[in-house]
């Protein structure tokens, strides 16, 4: 079984954009409760996930690669349109970040990510960093295809201008 360790944060100003590598996402969920199954195609690739619902920065996580098509028709089965988004992928202070920028009903939004190998890991966070929200669920994704921005606080920081 494997583990997934966490930590999630808002983002703030624009630093993050030098991301050396950029990857287009398509993910829908097939299921949110008690454990989400999604169904992800990036770059190409396609993978079915399965989370299980643990408290704090640990979660069960099993993922397996799937055939492009069948990501492509499990997609159409969801219940909920696929978020869409860029993530952008950095090195900081020797680990890799992953700055999700929303686009379509969720545009605006961006969220990073970093994975660690223990919960109680100390880690240097970039400048871009801003609150935390590793703890509250609204900003799951898993939450967010459900929800979109209306479920988010409206004074959070996390609604970046949107490009015209």
């Amino acid at each position: 079984m494997a583990i997934e360790i966490e930590r999630k944060f808002l983002v703030v100003g624009n630093a993050w954009r030098q991301a050396p590598r950029v990857r287009a996402i398509a993910q829908g969920y097939l299921a949110a409760l008690p454990a989400s199954v999604r169904i992800r195609i990036q770059d190409g690739d396609a993978t079915l996930t399965i989370k299980g619902e643990v408290e704090g920065l640990v979660r069960d996580e099993f993922e397996y690669p799937v055939p492009l098509a069948d990501a492509e028709a499990l997609l159409r089965l969801c219940p909920e349109p696929p978020i869409v988004k860029k993530r952008h992928e950095l090195i900081h202070a020797g680990k890799l970040w992953q700055v999700d920028a929303f686009e379509g009903a969720l545009a605006g939004l961006v969220v990073a990510e970093v994975e660690l190998e223990r919960a109680n890991e100390v880690i240097t966070l970039p400048d871009w960093i801003g609150r935390e929200v590793t703890h509250d669920r609204r900003y799951r994704n898993s939450a967010l295809i459900r929800s979109g921005l209306a479920g988010l606080p409206a004074e959070t920081d996390c609604r970046l201008p949107r490009a015209g």
